[in-house]
């Protein structure tokens, strides 16, 4: 299962569209985004859920809680020490039945103490990223959007997979914002 190259990713980007919108090449304006040798930077979204502390005791990933985040629409935003946020893709994924994904924080975010979490894309998901976004640094953080946050790797199998994330209808299918965690 090879790591796909910039050539496979531009010819599916633009005969599948694969990644919408799509840089065919690296934009090093601020933060970079765009095809990379083996990857694609996909860049933030403006739109951005804070957590939100003194409106709850505890997280409980079994319930969606929107009462702890605060919507913000905002060019950047200050994630405070010790916290995290939620925010999105600007770019919209479709991914093939043979390929699945791995998601990696650029090196620029994580060299300020920020962890950059995105679970796998599976075979035949598609929607925007909803991306989770931990300070670990002692004091705020400046988050941007439209700029580069996080590689994607994109590895194809040379056979298809049994059951896809569009076959078993995944509860994050062709999400088109923040998407807070889901029990089935």
């Amino acid at each position: 299962m090879p790591v796909k190259s910039d050539r496979w990713i531009i010819e599916m980007a633009k005969n599948h569209q694969m990644i919408a919108p799509f840089a065919e090449s690296q934009v090093r304006t601020g933060i970079s985004f765009g095809v990379s040798s083996y990857g694609y930077d996909f860049s933030l979204a403006d739109e951005f859920k804070m957590f939100d502390a003194d409106a709850t005791q505890a997280i409980d990933p079994k319930v969606a809680g929107s009462a702890q985040f605060v919507d913000i629409k905002a060019d950047s935003v200050l994630l405070p020490a010790n916290s995290f946020m939620l925010a999105r893709s600007k770019e919209y994924f479709k991914i093939p039945r043979k390929v699945i994904t791995i998601c990696f924080g650029k090196s620029t975010y994580a060299r300020s103490g920020v962890i950059v979490n995105v679970t796998p894309f599976e075979p035949e998901w598609e929607g925007y990223a909803t991306v989770s976004l931990a300070n670990t640094a002692p004091r705020p953080v400046r988050i941007y959007a439209n700029e580069g946050i996080a590689q994607i790797l994109f590895i194809e199998s040379d056979e298809e997979c049994q059951t896809s994330y569009g076959d078993k209808k995944g509860k994050y299918q062709a999400q088109k914002d923040i998407t807070l965690s889901k029990i089935d």
